[in-house]
């Protein structure tokens, strides 16, 4: 069976459009018949809007819940999330894959979500999974500062191969209640994304959950971006179960996956995105990664343990 994880969004998306006013969102329609959900823009938001958004990012195919959590001596509002389609839901789906700009309309947004398996951003990513979706109707997540504008949509419209009547957008920025959840919702992903890229094959990922602390909103999107990342680099934790043939090679490739194992760990990301000069491409992307992952073999019964949570560098980025 092959799961559509535009169409499992779409029931997500309708059940926003349906209850916005408890939702604390916004509804949007564009001249070219999309349709925009605000959740952070010109829209308060909502932490059960922050819910959804992250349930629509991994395709409908996974379940986030906020809660509270002890990080050492004081306790933070957390998102639990899991999945049992752990990588099309995440590498599929959830991946932040799609940069979507428009110079004219000073416009930047980072796309994820459902849309990218119908625009296959990246196609790589793809392959790997062995996975394509095939619907006709595309939900996308935008983390941007602002809506997108009728250009923009013909942008995903034509990226996606539908019409941009069939185009349904989520949009909040970083610097947002909605937007600092759904980052933190990314704690799997950054996982299993981080995982795969040291040695293991996503698709022998069977189960995933994780947490991580949602990060205080700050009014500076730069900043803001800074303080998100770290609460999945600080104190984020996954499990994931495994259906491997070689434990010690597992062990080795676990060993890899933590935040901790990057050459760019040990700073609050916001300095280390400073002194980068804000390029992104200065930085080891090994950085984004959970701090702690747990993998157990489901073939051995052996558990894989690496990481650790880092409670003075989240108490230093949260300024706790």
């Amino acid at each position: 069976m092959v799961v559509s994880v535009n169409q499992q969004a779409k029931v997500l998306f309708d059940k926003m459009v349906e209850n916005y006013e408890l939702l604390q969102v916004k509804v949007v329609k564009t001249g070219n018949g999309a349709h925009i959900i605000d959740a952070g823009v010109n829209a308060e938001g909502s932490i059960a809007a922050g819910e959804m958004a992250t349930e629509i990012c991994l395709g409908g195919l996974g379940k986030a819940n906020v809660v509270t959590a002890q990080y050492g001596d004081v306790f933070l509002p957390s998102i639990m999330v899991s999945t049992n389609y752990p990588p099309i839901s995440t590498l599929g789906s959830q991946f932040a894959g799609w940069r979507i700009v428009d110079k004219k309309d000073k416009f930047f947004g980072m796309g994820s979500g459902p849309a990218r398996a119908l625009s296959l951003k990246p196609k790589k990513l793809y392959k790997e999974i062995d996975y394509e979706d095939k619907a006709d109707v595309a939900v996308l997540f935008l983390e941007a500062d602002k809506l997108p504008n009728d250009e923009i949509v013909e942008v995903i419209a034509e990226g996606c191969n539908i019409k941009t009547s069939q185009v349904n957008i989520v949009v909040a920025p970083t610097s947002s209640i909605v937007g600092s959840i759904q980052i933190s919702g990314r704690v799997v992903e950054t996982g299993i994304h981080k995982i795969s890229e040291v040695g293991l094959d996503p698709k022998k990922i069977i189960y995933a959950n994780g947490c991580a602390p949602i990060a205080p909103v700050h009014p500076d999107s730069t900043k803001a971006m800074g303080r998100t990342n770290d609460q999945i680099i600080a104190a984020g934790h996954v499990t994931l179960f495994v259906d491997s043939d070689n434990d010690e090679e597992l062990a080795e490739i676990v060993k890899k996956t933590p935040s901790s194992a990057s050459k760019s760990y040990g700073k609050p990301f916001y300095q280390t995105f400073k002194e980068a000069g804000f390029d992104f491409y200065k930085i080891d992307p090994g950085i984004f990664a959970p701090a702690s992952i747990l993998v157990n073999n489901i073939k051995t019964g052996k558990s894989h343990l690496a990481g650790k949570i880092d409670i003075p560098l989240l108490k230093k980025t949260n300024e706790i």
